[in-house]
């Protein structure tokens, strides 16, 4: 069972990330402030559940949460700087963006880069021991493969409506036929040849 707070008398935010290991696409991250004593039971980190899952999660995180916010780092700028700063800045980015300012960060996983000034812990697996941070797994997560699905339709022979960008077998055939697109990040091991 995951728990609703890490700090009982805080204004909590998680934040969580998806798209990191992916070829192509930009990295999302999200943010999410939830009630104090927030009970979901259905609520679990985004890759313990199915898509339909997922879909019917993100609109009760949106409708039930305090604040939420969902931010996004291009392939470019995951080129020029590397994979976990970009991950980093769409976390803080996605913080800027809440409409309360929260009194401490719960981070998925155990690095992070602060942007501003407010307190976080790092927690390893996260998305599996605190609500607010399955939350913003399951935005980041839903978000991304919205994004992905968009791309797909300027570039179908990559099947982004399927792998979402990560690297399967038919993802790394499709770079061999067509090679890189100007959405892939070429930093990333893409077997171009």
């Amino acid at each position: 069972m995951l728990l609703s707070q890490h700090t009982p008398d805080l204004i909590e935010c998680g934040c969580d990330e998806a798209g990191r290991g992916c070829l192509a696409g930009a990295v999302f991250a999200a943010a999410v402030v939830l009630p104090k004593n927030y009970r979901n039971e259905r609520l679990n980190d985004s890759k313990q559940l199915s898509e339909r899952q997922r879909y019917e999660l993100r609109d009760e995180i949106e409708r039930d949460s305090m604040a939420w916010a969902v931010a996004s780092v291009s392939a470019q700028e995951i080129d020029e700087t590397n994979i976990l700063q970009a991950s980093m800045h769409a976390m803080n980015l996605a913080v800027a963006k809440l409409d309360i300012v929260p009194e401490l960060l719960l981070i998925d996983g155990n690095r992070f880069y602060n942007e501003g000034l407010i307190p976080y812990y790092t927690i390893v697996k996260g998305d599996g021991k605190y609500m607010s941070i399955a939350a913003a797994s399951i935005l980041a997560k839903t978000y991304r493969d919205d994004y992905m699905h968009t791309l797909h339709n300027q570039y179908p022979q990559y099947g982004w409506d399927k792998n979402k960008g990560y690297p399967t077998a038919a993802h790394y055939a499709a770079l061999a036929e067509y090679g890189a697109t100007p959405l892939h990040r070429m930093t990333f091991k893409l077997r171009l040849s």
